[in-house]
């Protein structure tokens, strides 16, 4: 596959903070990614190094083959779109929609007037005059119809509703399939985009702490419930993500369990239950305790 984006050790300090430390990963061709983590963990400081925006403090960033800081030919092929997205003052969305040309050579004019119609954007309407989800929505319509080769989402579609989200998910899977390209989605929202997500970085306090397909991650963990004394027997030498108790009761989440694992655990009164996308990066961005809570 071919590389469009390859980072190594990347790493972004503002003063004392380091916002990004020592991140490596790749990015390949036409294929949708998902950068996920709590706020604060560097998700936007990742994209906007990738993206030109900032100068990286030691590692080296290169986006089709290039570094991106005032790289006409990279950044040409670049849309970046953010929650906090600026517009002139007196714009309106179709200012925005008829220059949107002049930056992304891809743009699909006939596929901006769909999807002004199917997130009913007031076009005439000073920007400044619009709702939290109409500005969203002139963000991701921008984000969409310009088919970048390299097109990032830094989570501009949460002033949306779950209606109109839906419609972002569907109308970005159909686009997709017709006209790959590079997607980025930074996103609280993990289990709305699970499905899209075709790999994951997890970045935690700057760090990148998880970075595979996502279709192994689905199955990369398990809840076990039961009994403490069961539980901790069960657990015991395994990889444990997570572990709760209450009174008599604790629940564990633990890794791969192979079809001898489940056997013995149901042997053993145990229920086990698959572990989402969004509760297993839950569970490893969130310091787990070393062991079970005592009951009071």
């Amino acid at each position: 596959m071919t590389t469009v984006i390859e980072v190594n050790g990347l790493t972004k300090k503002f003063g004392r903070f380091t916002a990004v430390d020592n991140a490596s990963f790749r990015v390949e061709k036409d294929r949708i990614y998902g950068l996920l983590g709590r706020n604060g963990a560097g998700k936007t400081t990742i994209m906007q190094l990738l993206t030109g925006q900032l100068f990286a403090t030691a590692g080296s960033i290169s986006v089709f083959g290039e570094t991106p800081v005032e790289n006409a030919d990279v950044l040409g092929n670049i849309c970046f779109i953010k929650e906090s997205q600026l517009y002139p003052e007196d714009f309106r969305p179709r200012h925005v929609f008829a220059s949107a040309p002049w930056f992304f050579p891809n743009w699909d004019a006939d596929l901006a007037e769909r999807l002004i119609a199917d997130f009913r954007v007031p076009v005439n309407r000073r920007i400044k005059k619009l709702s939290r989800g109409q500005v969203s929505a002139v963000g991701v319509i921008v984000g969409l119809a310009s088919r970048a080769p390299l097109t990032f989402f830094d989570e501009p579609y949460l002033g949306l509703d779950a209606v109109a989200r839906q419609i972002f998910y569907d109308r970005l899977l159909e686009d997709f399939s017709e006209h790959p390209r590079t997607v980025i989605l930074s996103t609280h929202l993990i289990d709305e985009v699970s499905n899209l997500l075709e790999h994951v970085f997890v970045i935690e306090e700057g760090r990148i702490i998880v970075d595979a397909e996502s279709e192994d991650l689905r199955g990369a963990a398990t809840t076990v419930a039961g009994t403490k004394g069961a539980v901790d027997a069960f657990v015991a030498g395994r990889e444990v993500i997570a572990r709760e108790a209450i009174g008599g009761l604790a629940t564990a989440t633990v890794g791969p369990l192979s079809a001898v694992d489940r056997s013995a655990a149901s042997a053993a009164g145990l229920e086990l239950s698959p572990v989402s996308l969004q509760q297993l990066i839950v569970r490893k961005t969130t310091a787990a305790p070393t062991e079970f809570e005592q009951s009071a």
